[in-house]
């Protein structure tokens, strides 16, 4: 099987010579044109115009065999393949690559659960599609608005997926559209990054959905502000399996961008799921359901009592993040780097609390 690639390259500054000394490229895969020949598939490339990202130029496109994926899928129950990113910060080694992503295969279509940190690690997940299944990927299905689950969708939706969030997520993504661009550009870096975009929802679901890949049924369901202000779960009614996205976080510290109480009002009201196994936003990839949420309640509780005290004891807002769920440090990776905004965002929710 043949498929479409393309040299991305930044466009250097002061440099208008396309092959500038220095420049930074990489081969993209270009989805959406795969061909049991290379001419056919060069055929279907001429007829297409693209329109390279903002900061970037594209070489004309050419066809090559297909390749296996870098990323590494487990098959979680029949039809059911998860991957694991890595627990750590964004960077070029990983290309963002440090979120859980999953995708269903039906009798009809393929669903898609996140899609990564990059339009690198897009590619190579339409790759371990491939490697699977020759259905269409009808739907990209995002579990809320951060980077590193979105930043993926562009090779999916070029692939004919339809994306799916929650009713804020459109008006979330548009709001950070830059500041992302921005940070994530700067943590993974020029090459790896090349051709990632923010991606604008098709469709989105304001309480609960069902979506039918033939014969297998997911269940879409929107949450209040919890993790963050965009959260949704999708469940796997034929395996029993909830993909929980940031709802649940596993070995890595959560993030706590939305509300504490809310967080632990729908994670006590997701115990009530008809699901016997979850795949978290991070770390895992497949643990036991509800068991697995007990780490996070517990932190979740240690932030509140933590704040409610520091609060009571009239400590400053600086002051009261140095000691507010300090006691949870031996249980997560990566928590300095979270939990200091953890601490001030329950401090600063709970101050004005009767």
């Amino acid at each position: 099987m043949f498929e479409a690639f393309v040299t991305m390259c930044l466009i250097a500054v002061g440099s208008p010579d396309a092959g500038a000394a220095g420049e930074t490229c990489r081969t993209a895969l270009l989805p959406g044109f795969a061909a049991a020949t290379k001419a056919s598939c060069e055929q279907a490339v001429r007829l297409v115009a693209r329109q390279p990202a903002d900061g970037t130029r594209e070489d004309l496109p050419f066809c090559a065999p297909r390749r296996p994926s870098t990323l590494v899928f487990s098959e979680a129950a029949p039809g059911v393949f998860v991957h694991r990113g890595v627990v750590a910060e964004p960077d070029p080694a990983n290309a963002g690559d440090v979120a859980n992503i999953a995708f269903v295969i039906g009798s009809g279509s393929i669903a898609v659960i996140d899609a990564g940190g990059s339009r690198q690690v897009g590619e190579e997940l339409y790759l371990a599609i491939r490697e699977r299944s020759a259905l269409p990927i009808s739907h990209l299905i995002l579990t809320h608005m951060h980077p590193d689950h979105v930043f993926g969708a562009g090779p999916l939706k070029e692939a004919g997926a339809t994306i799916l969030g929650q009713a804020n997520l459109p008006r979330a993504l548009l709001d950070r559209a830059e500041s992302y661009q921005a940070s994530f550009s700067r943590l993974i870096g020029g090459a790896a990054f090349l051709g990632s975009r923010v991606p604008v929802p098709d469709r989105v679901v304001v309480q609960e959905e069902a979506i039918d890949l033939g014969g297998r049924i997911l269940d879409l369901k929107a949450w209040q502000t919890a993790h963050s202000a965009s959260d949704l779960t999708v469940l796997d009614r034929r395996s029993g399996i909830l993909f929980a996205g940031d709802l649940l976080f596993d070995e890595y510290i959560p993030a706590l961008d939305g509300s504490l109480r809310g967080w632990q009002t729908v994670l006590a009201q997701m115990k009530g799921l008809p699901a016997r196994h979850v795949v978290p936003g991070h770390g895992g990839p497949l643990l036991d359901w509800p068991q697995a949420a007990a780490p996070l309640e517990r932190y979740l509780g240690v932030l509140e009592t933590d704040a409610r005290k520091a609060i009571d004891d009239g400590l400053a807002l600086g002051v009261a993040t140095e000691t507010i769920g300090r006691s949870e440090a031996g249980h997560w990776q990566l928590f300095d780097l979270f939990n200091p905004r953890n601490a001030t965002v329950a401090y600063t929710e709970l101050e004005w609390d009767p």
